[in-house]
């Protein structure tokens, strides 16, 4: 029998291409690694430097197929049965030695090895004191500009995929204002074999992965309503930490069975809006991220842009932070933790649904002690052995700082957008010295759509914020702020509530309550 000289090339993935003495195949759109079953490809047929082609979808698998495509190559190619069938079964056996090589690699993730020096650098990093300020401040010089409160919460968000309790977030702003482009740039300082960008997805994709392909990945969607027909799986692998999905499946033999398709987390997942109210029942799950839309960073990233376009950025100075804190992410390892001060921390009343935000706050410390892991005693329970490290003082206090415009936003009544129209207003009102204020001057000086401006007013109105007025000796009616303090006096209780959290772990954590708590008299000063 003839010996043919054989070659499968998949340079490009989308078009394999196999040649012979007397045929010339490509294979477009490659071949799918989830069903080892069968074997269907989309064939393109020729001969060597001949114009005449044949394409047609077979299973390689299928004897009745195969043997058709057979008959319809040595028909239209005029070219023997035998060289055809050949063809194929020396064809079918390179696809399968090459899909059996694509599922190893799928099984076998690849992680970076880091060097000894960029261990030492990053561990070094890791076990510096002020972290948190050193870690934005290193954000900042890898490309992310302004955004400063932001950008830390994302970042810590992000590391939380690492441990047992991720968080999630969802960036919200008007349409332009760069919701993407920070959760993007912020993505970038974490490794890539540790996350998982999706545009656009099915709703059954998500029950394909691999059982364990998802553990304590990072899920980033670019815009949730590109993606909403995997928000409902997505929400209950981040509340259950797994999804099933029950199939009906052929075997080999034909008969039918259900099978059972399980995908198991944790995962952190982070998304992008213009559209809050749409998605509440995720943004119940997440931390919620505004953008800022201040004039003054606009004036920061324009003036970024202007830099860029001038060639005058360092970019060796931002890839060095970048790959720097993608070093750090590396380092960290699984650990638990434990929050001893955990019993004393309580969040404020004006808070909505207290009972998950008050998990997101709980979590939130922990993924900032988690973060500072080097700089923390292991220790052991003996009644497990397990090992954990524990919360300080000082995690807390950091962890408030960050997340009081979270809680802010928790508790308020209204919308992100309205809230930022509201505050907007105020400063203008304040500004020009008045107290009254109409739609047309707000429009005017502003700069609001007016259907958007009825949008916001009717909101305002029926939650308590502006009243209306009618002008004296004309029919016509104007608006007032019924309090231009209340954001400021809200953000004050917030405060104070959680510094009542801090004074009340001081007390109980003060050697003199420490020697009451166990009854020993307390020890007189030397005279």
């Amino acid at each position: 029998m003839e010996k043919f000289l054989t070659m499968l090339n998949t340079s490009n993935p989308n078009n394999y291409e196999y040649t012979t003495k007397h045929l010339e195949l490509h294979i477009l759109g490659g071949i799918k690694t989830n069903k080892l079953e069968t074997l269907r490809i989309t064939l393109s047929v020729q001969k060597p430097k001949s114009h005449n082609v044949l394409r047609h979808s077979v299973d390689l698998y299928n004897d009745n197929q195969v043997e058709k495509l057979v008959r319809k190559i040595a028909e239209r190619l005029e070219l023997g049965t035998s060289v055809a069938r050949r063809t194929l079964q020396d064809l079918t056996k390179e696809l399968e030695n090459y899909r059996f090589v694509l599922l190893e690699q799928q099984a076998t993730p690849t992680y970076k090895e880091l060097t000894a020096t960029e261990l030492r650098a990053a561990e070094a990093f890791l076990k510096k004191k002020d972290l948190l300020n050193r870690t934005n401040e290193l954000i900042g010089k890898s490309g992310v500009i302004g955004e400063v409160d932001n950008r830390l919460l994302m970042y810590l968000i992000f590391t939380s995929r690492k441990t047992n309790n991720p968080l999630h977030c969802i960036s919200l702003g008007s349409s332009g204002v760069g919701k993407t482009h920070l959760q993007s740039k912020v993505a970038e300082l974490i490794p890539e074999e540790d996350k998982v960008e999706i545009t656009v997805l099915s709703a059954n994709a998500f029950y394909y992965f691999n059982r364990t392909e998802l553990q304590h990945k990072l899920i980033l969607i670019e815009d949730l309503d590109g993606a909403e027909s995997v928000l409902y799986p997505l929400r209950e692998l981040q509340s259950k930490k797994r999804i099933t999905k029950t199939v009906v499946h052929k075997d080999t033999k034909g008969t039918t069975k259900t099978i059972h398709l399980t995908v198991e987390g944790p995962v952190s997942v982070a998304g992008c809006t213009t559209q809050e109210s749409i998605y509440e029942d995720n943004s119940n799950r997440s931390f919620l991220l505004y953008i800022d839309e201040s004039h003054e960073q606009d004036s920061r990233i324009m003036q970024y842009q202007r830099l860029a376009s001038a060639g005058k950025l360092d970019k060796q100075a931002q890839m060095d932070a970048l790959q720097l804190l993608q070093n750090v992410q590396r380092c960290l390892k699984t650990v638990t933790v434990i929050n001893p001060y955990a019993e004393y921390l309580e969040l404020p009343l004006s808070v909505f649904k207290p009972r998950r935000t008050n998990s997101h706050y709980l979590q939130f410390i922990e993924a900032i002690t988690f973060y500072k892991q080097y700089q923390r005693e292991q220790k052991v329970n003996e009644d497990t052995g397990e090992v954990y490290i524990e919360t300080t003082f000082e995690d807390i206090q950091e962890a408030n700082e960050l997340i009081i415009d979270v809680l802010l936003r928790k508790s308020d009544t209204i919308n992100g957008a309205t809230r930022n129209h509201l505050e907007n207003l105020k400063a203008y009102l304040k500004e020009n010295n008045q107290a009254t204020f109409t739609n047309a001057e707000i429009r005017r000086n502003l700069r609001v759509k007016e259907t958007t401006l009825r949008r916001y007013n009717k909101q305002l109105l029926e939650e308590g914020y502006i009243r209306r007025i009618k002008k004296d000796k004309v029919k016509s009616y104007c608006f007032e702020v019924i309090d231009l303090e209340e954001y400021e006096t809200l953000k004050a209780q917030i405060d104070e509530a959680l510094n009542t959290c801090l004074h009340r772990i001081e007390v109980a954590t003060s050697p003199v309550t420490r020697h009451q708590q166990n009854g020993e008299p307390k020890k007189k000063k030397a005279s």
